[in-house]
């Protein structure tokens, strides 16, 4: 059996367990906050950040959208499906990730739902392939046997990196023998620079200070492959939304209206926006590289969530194996609580 097949055996092991302890932990009324009416709900949302960059959460919490609602930081996260994992295990109360991982998470059983896509894949914000300028990889057929650094396995970046094979002709077995390896992003440009990868992934702040450092040059990029289209939603569990109506209502306009406005305002004023909070917030963080950011990519108005966001990635799971179950778009998101739904008190802005 090929390594990149038990790879993939292994990640729906995983996420089969999860949804298992997940399960367990909804029975033993674990993750869900206060019960009954509104007067009892949790209004504190524990979540995870990213190192030196400002999620859209954070953002609507410092621009006052958040309403009644807190958060508490726990610690950050470089991996997606380590982020719904947590989450859906009630380590945390929500979490973001790609959208073909929440697919394999609900696949297995695990009892989440998308409410708002929080990131995606523009001119601007997008996840380029890179070697080094003088390395010999020019196509697809050139990656076989190469090690590609990722942030994670099982994500967004893995996929577009499959489908850019599937593209180009390679064969299952060929693509089996492309090698995606964990490296965690602040390192990749180092790693790739020093021969230990000879492809890195490389988006957003860290991609540019790498092109403005010279030396690479890029295979593909996602946005080459699909154009624009909104890649991650936020879960929550659904035990949590049935607990918590009215804070996952206030979460969810909040984070809208914060995408909104970063889309609305010169690109120097979010950026000095960003800036403001990484000082406040004081986790030690290096600030300078969010000089570097241009968007979320998010093209949906505030957020909310289509079919097609999930239907490309499920086509794809189930063409690729790693879906054997019937998974339809209604079973993973909802756009109940988003402003900007038809109906919606945004829907007219």
């Amino acid at each position: 059996m090929h390594r990149r097949i038990r790879r993939k055996s292994k990640l729906l092991t995983t996420a089969a367990t999860l949804a298992v302890t997940a399960l367990l932990a909804s029975a033993c009324g674990g993750g869900g906050g206060g019960g009954g009416g509104s007067d009892q709900e949790k209004t504190t949302l524990r979540y995870q950040g990213a190192v030196g960059q400002v999620t859209l959460p954070e953002l609507a919490a410092d621009l006052g959208y958040l309403g009644p609602v807190k958060l508490e930081w726990i610690g950050n996260t470089i991996s997606g499906p380590q982020d719904i994992q947590a989450a859906t295990t009630g380590d945390t109360d929500f979490g973001g990730a790609f959208n073909g991982a929440i697919i394999k998470l609900v696949a297995a059983g695990a009892p989440i739902k998308s409410v708002i896509s929080y990131y995606g894949v523009d001119k601007d914000s997008y996840s380029g392939y890179y070697v080094l300028a003088d390395s010999p990889i020019r196509s697809a057929r050139d990656l076989i046997g190469k090690k590609v650094g990722m942030n994670t396995l099982g994500a967004h970046v893995e996929a577009v990196l499959d489908s850019y094979l599937k593209k180009e002709g390679l064969s299952s077995a060929e693509i089996d023998k492309v090698v995606p390896t964990v490296v965690p992003p602040v390192n990749t440009e180092q790693a790739l620079r020093a021969g230990q990868i000879e492809v890195g992934v490389l988006g957003g702040l860290l991609r540019d200070k790498a092109l403005d450092r010279g030396g690479i040059r890029p295979i593909f990029s996602d946005y080459e492959l699909y154009g624009t289209f909104a890649a991650g939603s936020y879960v929550f569990r659904k035990d949590f939304i049935a607990k918590n109506p009215t804070t996952v209502r206030s979460f969810i306009e909040g984070v809208a209206r914060a995408l909104e406005w970063a889309k609305s305002h010169p690109r120097n004023e979010v950026i000095a926006r960003f800036t403001q909070i990484i000082e406040k917030r004081d986790r030690k963080e290096d600030k300078r590289a969010i000089g570097f950011w241009k968007s979320y990519g998010v093209p949906d108005k505030g957020g909310l969530i289509a079919d097609k966001n999930f239907t490309r990635w499920i086509d794809f799971l189930r063409e690729d194996g790693q879906l054997k179950k019937d998974v339809k778009p209604a079973d993973l998101y909802t756009n109940e609580f988003n402003p900007f739904r038809p109906g919606g008190p945004d829907s007219g802005r």
